[in-house]
């Protein structure tokens, strides 16, 4: 089986984990702090807080930028359901904004035409949250201009974006948002094994994204009620959870970010091939926004299904049998029972459901040789009959 995702790990960063393990921390040392440096300093971004996963980091950005009870936060329906689950572990509501045709993230027009709505109403939101799907940008700077119109806070959902550009700059700069967020699992660009981390220029917020990750303790004397007892002295001044990295997973993320070039590199080498090799078949091939440079997490294909005589279902399956671990990013959010439980229903997002309804990952990771594309390649033109 030829998966969609995998790791790519090297003696190098074996060596860095097993340096942790033979030193005197495996959590809470030096390597977590020396990762967020390395990460922070690649995005141009002033702090980073290093977490156990994606998931983590937007719950405490929400909770730093105050969503709660009362709060609506809005987000994109192709995406992983992190994105829509973090406001929900605040108390807020959460709602949906349809995708762009041709980028499939989140959709400027209508992400104005909802606004325009909600101030009628008065139910703005507190927060929106942008996912760069697949690894490549929003149109940041429009948002962001709504944003200030509006009155909204921006976290990305950077998650499959490490190692992209927005207009030049790396994406987790902060230019156009309050807080950026990064996965680390092995599918994505580089990999801690599980891992998360949010980015920020505002140093309020990062304080209060540290406490929240290690249950809401400071040691901050200037943070405390009164001045402390002695030196052991800690105080926990928020409700904050157990959202830790260990020093190994940092370890690992630190070697790591030594090739993230060098895989985002490979991952646009894989890209152009299929690009060649697609060429003629009925399916529509990523585009790439000129403002941006993705990091291509995933390479997503669209099928034409009215000049094919197979069914969506019946060309995930083919390709399945021939051994290519196809995958679909994503299911329509709202369409998951637990939101259809909240009252959503089909229809909502029109786009993002012929999304659905058409859209293949194939598979894409730095070491993925030419013949094994051609192989994908091969068994999709079975699958589509050409």
């Amino acid at each position: 089986m030829i998966p969609y995702g995998r790791q790519t790990i090297s003696e190098a960063d074996i060596q860095a984990v097993v340096e942790v393990l033979r030193s005197d921390f495996l959590t809470q040392g030096p390597a977590v702090p020396a990762f967020e440096s390395a990460v922070a300093n690649y995005c141009g971004a002033q702090y980073a807080c290093a977490v156990n996963s994606a998931t983590s980091a937007l719950h405490i950005a929400c909770l730093a930028l105050g969503v709660g009870k009362g709060d609506r936060v809005w987000t994109s329906p192709i995406t992983f359901v992190a994105s829509a689950n973090c406001a929900l572990y605040c108390g807020a509501t959460i709602d949906f904004v349809d995708i762009d045709p041709v980028t499939y993230n989140l959709s400027v027009e209508r992400l104005e035409e909802k606004l325009v709505q909600a101030e009628a109403t008065t139910k703005l939101p507190k927060a929106l949250i942008c996912v760069h799907l697949c690894g490549q940008p929003c149109d940041m700077k429009a948002i962001h201009a709504l944003a200030k119109q509006y009155g909204f806070k921006i976290i990305e959902d950077a998650s499959h974006a490490i190692g992209g550009t927005y207009g030049g700059e790396p994406i987790g700069s902060g230019r156009y948002s309050d807080i950026s967020v990064f996965s680390f699992h092995p599918v994505k660009i580089i990999t801690t094994g599980e891992g998360g981390m949010a980015l920020t220029n505002n140093p309020e917020l990062a304080k209060c994204m540290e406490r929240l990750r290690s249950h809401g303790i400071t040691r901050d004397t200037d943070e405390m009620t009164h001045a402390p007892d002695g030196p052991w002295y800690y105080q926990q001044i928020d409700l904050g959870f157990n959202y830790r990295m260990t020093d190994m997973q940092a370890a690992l993320g630190l070697s790591q970010m030594q090739r993230l070039t060098e895989f985002v590199t490979k991952r646009h080498a894989v890209a152009e091939c299929y690009d060649k090799l697609l060429a003629g078949l009925p399916v529509i091939t990523p585009a790439q926004h000129s403002d941006s440079y993705s990091a291509l997490h995933l390479y997503v294909i669209r099928l034409q299904l009215n000049a094919i005589n197979s069914t969506h279902r019946e060309v995930f399956d083919s390709l399945r049998a021939e051994g290519i671990g196809v995958n679909l990013h994503y299911i329509p959010v709202y369409r998951q029972p637990y939101y259809e439980s909240l009252g959503f229903k089909a229809g909502q997002c029109p786009e993002a459901e012929q999304y659905y309804a058409e859209a293949i990952s194939l598979p894409m990771y730095p070491g993925l040789t030419e013949l094994q594309q051609n192989q994908v390649v091969a068994a999709l033109k079975k699958a589509v009959a050409v």
